[in-house]
Parts: C-alpha cells; sequence; structure tokens
C-alpha cells in the first residue's frame, strides 16, 4: 500500500495541460455498488492471477469546498474504458480500480502511477485544491515472502469481510470470551494427562516434551505453534514437504489408514514417529498443548488449521483467504465432516464455508461434534 499527499513541492511547474483532452463524465457507482466490484475483481485475480491497482482519492479533510466535478474530469482522462469508477466512501473518498495490470516492478508502477496522477490533478484542480486531496494505492494479491506477510492484510481490499474479527464487535467479542474460558478450563482439567504424557514422551526416547513450529496465522502473521513431540529429534522434514506441495497441487495420492480400504491424504507409517508418538497422534492428544496458543489469541477453539509456511508458498492465491478470513483453530469443519480424507481443496472450501457461515452456535456444534471425529479416529493418523 502506497500513500501520498500532493503539494505544492510535487506539482510540475508546466502542467502538461496540452497533452490532455476532456472527456466524457464516467458512470459512477454507488458506494454498495463500488466495494461490490472491489471483492468481484479480487476473485477474478485469484482466477487469472491478472492483478488490479485500488486507487483512493480521499478529499475527506474539506469535502464541503472540494471541487467534485473538476475531479471526475480529471478521473475521465486518467482511467480506460476497463477500469471503474465509484465511491469508495460517499461524498468524501472516490476509488479507481485499474484491472489487469502488469506489475513485476511493483515500486516503479506505482510511481509511474503517482507522478501520472500528479499531472493531472495539477491540470483539472490547481495548487490549493491539490494540497486537501490525499492519493493510496491498494494493490492485489498482496505479497507474501516466504509464505509469510510482514504486515496484516490490507482490509481495503476485503470489503466484503466483516470488520474485525479480532476486534470488538459483539460476535468476535462472544468468540474470544469462549476461547478464553474453554481453553482455561482445558488446561486445568487436562493438566494432570500433561503430566502423564510428559513422562511417557520422555521415556519413549530423547528430546523436549513440546514441540515448536512456526505457523502462518490469521493475516498471514507467524506464530510458535505447540504439540506434544511425537516424532524423533533431527528428524529430516523434506519428506513431509514434498507430499505437502503435491497434495496442494492434486497431485497426491491417499494413503492407507489403520487397515481399512479407505485412504487418507496424510503421510502414514512415517518412520520418524515414536511409538509414543503414534498414539498421541491416534488419538489427537499431541494437540492438546495448543489450548496456550488459544489462551494467547494466536489461535481460536474454531477455525482452519494453521499451515506451515512451506505450505503458504504453494498456495494458489484463493487458498490464501483461509488466513485472511478466520483465524486458525484447533477444530473446525474439516475435522468433523472430512480431516484428512478430503483433498486439499476441498478442505479449503470447508474453511471458507466456516468463514462465510460462522456463529457462535457453529462454533458450539463443531465443538461438541470434535470428541465423537476424536474417538473414531477419522482421518487421524
Amino acid at each position: 500500500m502506497n500513500h501520498s499527499r500532493f503539494s505544492r513541492d510535487d506539482v510540475r511547474s508546466d502542467p502538461p495541460s496540452a497533452n490532455l483532452q476532456d472527456k466524457s463524465d464516467r458512470e459512477m457507482l454507488d458506494e454498495a455498488a463500488f466495494r461490490k466490484v472491489i471483492s468481484l475483481e479480487r476473485r477474478r485475480t485469484e482466477r487469472s492471477r491478472k492483478p488490479f491497482v485500488l486507487m483512493l482519492l480521499d478529499f475527506s479533510a474539506s469535502p464541503e469546498t472540494f471541487d467534485r466535478g473538476k475531479l471526475r474530469q480529471a478521473l475521465s482522462v486518467s482511467v480506460r474504458e476497463t477500469d471503474m469508477v465509484g465511491w469508495h466512501k460517499t461524498d468524501s473518498v472516490y476509488g479507481v480500480i485499474f484491472t489487469e495490470m502488469n506489475l513485476d516492478d511493483r515500486g516503479t508502477m506505482i510511481d509511474s502511477m503517482t507522478s501520472r496522477m500528479d499531472e493531472v490533478l495539477h491540470v483539472y484542480l490547481g495548487l490549493e485544491q491539490l494540497e486537501q486531496i490525499r492519493v493510496s494505492f491498494h494493490v492485489y494479491p498482496e505479497e507474501w515472502n516466504d509464505g509469510v506477510r510482514e504486515n496484516p492484510s490490507d482490509p481495503t481490499l476485503y470489503p466484503d469481510l466483516p470488520k474485525g474479527i479480532s476486534g470488538k464487535r459483539p460476535g468476535s467479542i462472544l468468540k474470544r470470551a469462549m476461547d478464553i474460558a474453554g481453553s482455561g478450563l482445558a488446561l486445568v482439567v487436562a493438566f494432570p494427562v500433561f503430566l502423564v504424557i510428559a513422562a511417557a514422551i520422555k521415556l519413549n526416547s530423547k528430546g523436549p516434551v513440546f514441540f515448536r513450529q512456526q505457523r502462518i496465522g490469521h493475516e498471514g502473521k507467524p506464530f510458535v505453534f505447540l504439540k506434544f513431540r511425537s516424532m524423533y529429534v533431527g528428524n529430516d522434514p523434506h519428506v513431509h514437504k514434498e507430499y505437502v506441495q503435491k497434495l496442494i497441487a492434486g497431485n497426491a495420492e491417499p494413503n492407507p489408514c489403520n487397515g481399512t480400504g479407505q485412504g487418507v491424504f496424510k503421510l502414514t507409517r512415517d518412520s520418524r514417529v515414536t511409538p509414543v508418538g503414534a498414539f498421541l497422534r491416534r488419538t489427537s492428544m499431541d494437540e492438546l498443548p495448543q489450548f496456550i496458543n488459544v489462551l494467547k489469541g494466536e489461535m481460536s477453539l474454531v477455525g482452519p488449521r494453521p499451515p506451515l509456511p512451506y505450505e503458504v508458498e504453494a498456495y494458489d492465491l484463493w487458498h490464501r483467504r483461509r488466513l485472511v478470513e478466520a483465524k486458525p483453530g484447533i477444530t473446525g469443519l474439516w475435522q468433523v465432516r472430512g480431516r484428512s480424507r478430503v483433498k486439499f481443496d476441498e478442505m479449503v472450501r470447508l474453511d471458507l464455508e466456516y468463514a462465510r457461515t460462522r456463529t457462535f452456535w457453529m462454533d458450539v456444534k463443531i465443538l461438541l461434534r470434535t470428541p465423537l471425529a476424536v474417538v473414531l479416529g477419522e482421518g487421524a493418523h
């Protein structure tokens, strides 16, 4: 995201007015329609992989005196017929969606667009009004480096998502209260079990009791994910990375599970797993330390499973939505409906279905169904 406020120092002394000709005013979408177009364009980019740029022109500092007519004329000569213009915020912020952009060098492209708007706005608005406008650029898809986002996702690009997933909305407050109460109670009740598992792990193999691993959480923010250690120390993660990348690409074959005719999309008969670890995985007891992650606010009781960075590197654009639209959780629709028996794309669709339809009572139902899924061991390994 790039912001700029035009000032006298930004404006060229010789505006290229001779090169600009007025065009007829474009149709201006209202706020609701324009925000819907942003969401649709994001979906289109997920399929086509052709980026778009959202430019916002904010004159909210002086909406009563700002000459909107001249700004619309400036936009008419600055955008293509395929670009969309409308109100991002009624009567104070115009928006333009530049579609199917070539963004091999994002910085250079944004600098070029800023320079172009500088020239055009100078011609149509003049210096006094130019200083009252704030221009920002928002690029989709956002940049992820090594499967990690250094900054939270830009909410401007997601107008269709409920604001404040982790904020002050009543639903968010209720969900967080349930997370705190549920994880706190689980940690107290399961404390004796923690001691027994810790002793079993130490007696079975050398190494720490807990396994700490970087995972990718809500909006691409990394956090330290906790589990009971179920593998021998010093194992090679390459075999898992290779299988996961095939799984995400849709090329993985299901592996046999518990001697049944059904297979699971997960590594089985893994020589890296200890005997105690195999039991913990089969019963999902290796997941118990994640209640600490929930108590810290890094996870929720219910939500998508948090992926590893190398998993996110292999994601298609639409897969990333599972990280943007909901906080990761210990259990979710995937665990109670399909678990490892469904392909990766179907798992993502279940995560997105949860994000789209989640309610407090939906979380309660999923939590109540989780123990049965654990007891049956469907997809666990």
